[in-house]
């Protein structure tokens, strides 16, 4: 090293010395070190060294020289000569923090001999894993009152301290800051440290005995009632497994640390004045006090299902609750935090439901008054099984599983005026009228099959010539003119041209068995005829039971397969009178002639003539 290179380093923050063995061995490269360092406010670390004999310290006599505020060690095993002979080198140095980790005390702790010594601008004693060979031997520091009047903070962290007496406490009469924490203290032995609740420690601020096997919270909470300036209480990874009902706090209390116990359960021993609190770890289920004054609270590491109603927080601003059971949360949830603004409620069991998803993405967005400032892939699906383990603001679910009722609803409404535009389209192309009378022409089908008797007045057997279809109205040409000219003989033995033998005609009046179905007679008619004679006219028509035989008339003529039909048209009828849905009747009129019934009553001979020439025509 060459002397004088740091000193041109100005101002210096930070010098870590690595010393490797006794520092008597290195005691000129550790002067030339220290001496270089100009600047105050550097703090000095010693690392792995041995102070042991009178002469180990000699390098700090040119160090203190230079005003040392900060000066740690670390690794490092002292005497308690070494420890005094410290002591003195230092004797008046402005030295604020004293530190020392890994360390291992072989004296007694005697260190009376620099009473005399001055040090009261020490402010904080540190020690961190300290190990006493002689602990049976080690004395208490009831003669170093010197060094304990002064420091305000002092933390003897993993020791293995297991009383500081309270004659000790008392010592400290100006300190603010204690940290014992990872040490071996009891219930009784941490109510002799704090004198069984006399007034002492009146300074104290702050008290961390984490990291004890402490039992009772009730005694603790007795033992720091006195303590009335105390705000920082941290009693974490303790073996506490029951809260009391009641407790006595100090009304100061605002920070609460409770975390890592085994409670299953609150009560309203917690202080209501508090602002920070953390039950972290524990076996909770639920919380239910009420803190008017909680702005921080830390629930982690529990077994939550819900989170816990924001009425009995009104001030909150923090609230995290990762690694519970939570399945879902929402918006109703975050509007009974008055004044929630950050929300950490990673690594649950959530379900992913539409609701809760759209609900989530939205927040991580930053689309709410509260913030989710843990990470954002740490909010991931329980299920259903297919969605585990995906991050909430990577899943997609469908409309189908989001809005089933609306869907169905649209579906159905869909499905309904899709039917209804169907059934208009088959009204309009007459399919219903082909439907019912297909249907009635199969059943009639399948009834003229099985055996009856006398659905005639004749032989089953019985063939007519012609079926005579008529409205009632138009029944006196039928019965006065048509049935005399066709059937029966003339008086006078003549008949008019083109007649021969007599033609038997099928008339419903006369020839229907009455008490049988209308339209077993209406098809029994039609196929023992071998033509069917349709009267039409404006009455034809408008009867029912005439548009009932013209409709199996066209069923039969199109099984069939053949003409059969003969048309007379008593009056002037155009084929669009006839109803579209009658395509055969409508293309006979098209492609056959008719018969017009003449007014004249020369031209009627011929009529009868040519009528009489179509009914007889399968007999030439």
């Amino acid at each position: 090293y060459d002397s004088g290179t740091l000193g041109d380093i100005w101002p210096l923050g930070h010098v870590t010395l690595s010393l490797h063995g006794p520092f008597q061995t290195n005691v000129t490269l550790a002067a030339a070190v220290l001496a270089d360092i100009s600047y105050p406010e550097t703090q000095i670390s010693l690392e792995d060294l041995h102070l042991v004999g009178n002469q180990s310290v000699g390098p700090f006599r040119e160090s203190a020289k230079r005003r040392i505020r900060h000066l740690s060690f670390r690794n490092f095993s002292v005497s308690d000569q070494s420890i005094v002979d410290l002591l003195v080198v230092i004797d008046g140095v402005p030295i604020s923090v004293i530190s020392m980790e890994d360390v291992t005390l072989t004296g007694e702790g005697r260190w009376e001999k620099a009473s005399w010594t001055d040090h009261k601008s020490i402010d904080e004693f540190f020690l961190r894993n300290v190990v006493v060979l002689d602990v049976f031997k080690f004395t208490s520091f009831l003669q170093l009152n010197f060094l304990l009047h002064y420091p305000r903070k002092v933390s003897v962290i993993n020791a293995g301290v297991f009383v500081m007496p309270c004659a000790t406490s008392r010592l400290l009469v100006n300190l603010q800051y204690l940290d014992l924490s990872n040490n071996l203290l009891t219930d009784l032995t941490m109510a002799e440290s704090l004198c069984h609740g006399e007034k002492t420690l009146k300074e104290l601020r702050v008290l961390n005995i984490s990291g004890n096997p402490l039992k009772s919270l009730s005694m603790i909470s007795r033992m720091v009632a006195r303590l009335l300036k105390l705000t920082h209480l941290d009693v974490s990874r303790t073996g506490y497994n029951s809260m009391p009902s009641s407790c006595s706090w100090p009304s100061t209390l605002k920070y609460l640390n409770i975390s890592r116990a085994k409670l299953t359960t609150t009560t309203p021993c917690l202080p209501a004045s508090l602002e920070v609190l953390d039950l972290s770890y524990n076996d909770l289920k639920g919380f239910s006090e009420f803190l008017p004054l909680l702005r921080e609270l830390h629930l982690s590491g529990n077994k939550f299902l819900e989170l816990p109603g924001g009425q009995l927080f009104p001030r909150l601003q923090t609230l995290t609750i990762q690694f519970n059971t939570l399945s879902m949360f929402g918006l109703s949830d975050l509007h009974s935090y008055r004044r929630l603004e950050n929300l950490q409620a990673g690594y649950n069991k959530y379900v992913c439901g539409c609701g809760f998803v759209n609900f989530l993405q939205s927040q991580l967005k930053g689309g709410g008054d509260v913030k989710l400032t843990d990470r954002e892939d740490s909010y991931t699906c329980d299920s259903p099984l297919h969605l585990q383990g995906e991050a909430v603001s990577q899943v997609h679910l469908s409309v189908v599983v989001c809005h089933p009722v609306l869907l169905i609803s649209v579906s159905c409404g869909v499905a309904l005026l899709t039917g209804v535009l169907i059934c208009v389209l088959l009204w309009r192309l007459h399919a219903f009228w082909y439907l019912k009378m297909t249907w009635a022409w199969l059943k009639a089908k399948r009834s003229s099959q099985k055996p009856r008797k006398d659905i005639l007045e004749s032989e089953v057997l019985q063939s007519f010539d012609a079926f005579v279809s008529y409205s009632e109205r138009d029944a006196g040409w039928v019965e006065n003119l048509l049935v005399p000219e066709l059937e029966e003989p003339r008086e006078d033995g003549s008949r008019s041209p083109g007649s021969s033998r007599p033609l038997s005609l099928c008339l419903h009046k006369r020839d229907f068995l009455p008490g049988h179905w209308i339209m077993d007679n209406i098809m029994s008619a039609i196929e023992h005829s071998r033509h069917t004679v349709f009267v039409l006219s404006e009455n034809f028509l408008q009867s029912d039971w005439c548009r009932y035989e013209l409709d199996f008339s066209h069923f039969w003529l199109f099984d069939a397969g053949r003409d059969a039909a003969i048309l007379i048209l008593l009056e002037p009828l155009s084929k669009d009178n006839v109803p579209k849905r009658f395509c055969k009747l409508r293309k006979l009129m098209s492609s056959t002639t008719y018969l017009e019934w003449p007014q004249e009553e020369e031209r009627r001979p011929e009529f009868w003539g040519s009528l009489r020439n179509a009914l007889s025509g399968d007999d030439d």
